[in-house]
């Protein structure tokens, strides 16, 4: 009897590990075909455009003359500085909308008065772009990079002030009265309900300002800095080199997958909602 629950078990569980592995394997063939599809098309539209012998000079905008430049980037070390130097201003932006907004999320989810005295003012902050603060940040920073962090932060502090008031808006007012009844502190208050119970939302919010964010930093880069994937796409588009602009393309777009992609795993791995997603 034993050894058939056993063969039982151990078949669920090979069945088990085969299941995650197909699903493994088709993501991976997903990946790659929506790239492979995506690079063709890129190709195909070149093709195309070139076919005019007037219009033969944007040769270099195809996908092939990008991919041969890449490895020349990494070798001299200028994608590594520039990716260095935009990640530097990122973190530093992104950092202080966490700082801000998660706090200024708090307030407007547990006070009614503060979310209705704020709710206006809020919104008219939310719907100004990020670059409408170029000439003011020029102004009011001594140094470039402030001021492009200045920019990077405007841009994601909003995704996440708000998702972090949802994420409090889900939450049962009865938890808070039976921690008050209990004798809970404010500070037990904040760290027992509250950053459990708003984490997934926290998170999705900072992914959210993240794509934002890398959005905002390229334009916000083409100020009088000399360093960083936006510098690189000015420098190159001034110099008429068109590989090298598709080839920081490329990268801009690779490393803000991967970020995103970051962001996707702590999603799952440090939130309580778990579920297969």
């Amino acid at each position: 009897m034993s050894s058939a629950v056993l063969s039982a078990c151990t078949a669920r569980l090979l069945g088990v590990f085969s299941s995650k592995q197909k699903t493994r394997v088709q993501a991976t063939v997903d990946f790659f075909a929506g790239l492979l599809i995506l690079f063709s098309l890129w190709w195909l539209g070149v093709f195309l455009a070139t076919l005019d012998p007037a219009t033969q000079g944007f040769r270099d905008f195809g996908p092939i003359p990008a991919f041969e430049l890449l490895p020349e980037l990494f070798k001299d070390g200028l994608a590594q500085s520039a990716i260095v130097s935009s990640m530097y201003r990122l973190g530093s932006g992104l950092l202080l909308a966490i700082l801000i907004g998660v706090p200024i999320g708090i307030m407007v989810g547990l006070y009614k008065r503060f979310r209705e005295i704020s709710n206006s003012p809020f919104q008219l902050l939310r719907m100004i772009s990020p670059l409408s603060w170029e000439p003011i940040a020029i102004i009011v920073f001594i140094t470039w990079d402030s001021a492009i962090i200045f920019l990077i932060t405007m841009a994601a502090i909003w995704p996440i002030a708000f998702s972090t008031a949802a994420g409090l808006s889900k939450v049962d007012p009865a938890w808070f009265k039976v921690a008050r009844n209990l004798g809970a502190k404010p500070w037990q208050l904040i760290t027992q309900i509250v950053i459990p119970a708003i984490t997934f939302d926290v998170l999705t919010g900072i992914r959210l300002a993240l794509g934002i964010a890398w959005i905002v930093l390229v334009p916000a880069e083409f100020l009088g800095v000399t360093e960083g994937l936006g510098y690189s796409v000015q420098d190159a588009r001034e110099g008429l080199e068109y590989d090298y602009l598709m080839a920081v393309i490329l990268i801009i777009g690779a490393v803000g997958y991967v970020l995103d992609s970051a962001a996707m795993y702590l999603i799952k791995r440090t939130s309580w909602h778990r579920g297969d997603r």
